[in-house]
């Protein structure tokens, strides 16, 4: 019967480690200047992406002439505005401040 409990914990305990370690991979702690910088103009979405993870929130304008998506990725008060113009980097904001 120990044994069953003693099982069941590390059970318990394993899952535990796993969630934690998967909310220390989140969005952000890809969100530093270093990776800011790495972004530019004419970028894919999948490029920034590869580089900041998935944002924190999208919204989408369909124009007469173009589509503009705007992507904002939000950690704590620091955050990455991205704004794409036919599915490429057009603009990006942050408040990361420099190093």
């Amino acid at each position: 019967m120990m044994i069953k409990h003693f099982l069941r914990l590390c059970g318990v305990l394993s899952l535990a480690g796993s969630l934690l370690t998967a909310c220390n991979n989140t969005a952000g702690s890809k969100l530093d200047r270093a990776n800011y910088d790495q972004i530019h103009e004419k970028m894919s979405k999948e490029q920034v992406q590869a580089i900041l993870g998935p944002p924190t929130s999208t919204s989408t304008e369909d124009k007469i002439i173009y589509k503009r998506t705007a992507w904002r990725y939000i950690v704590g008060d620091k955050y990455v505005n991205i704004t794409f113009k036919n599915e490429e980097l057009d603009s990006k904001d942050t408040n990361l401040g420099t190093q």
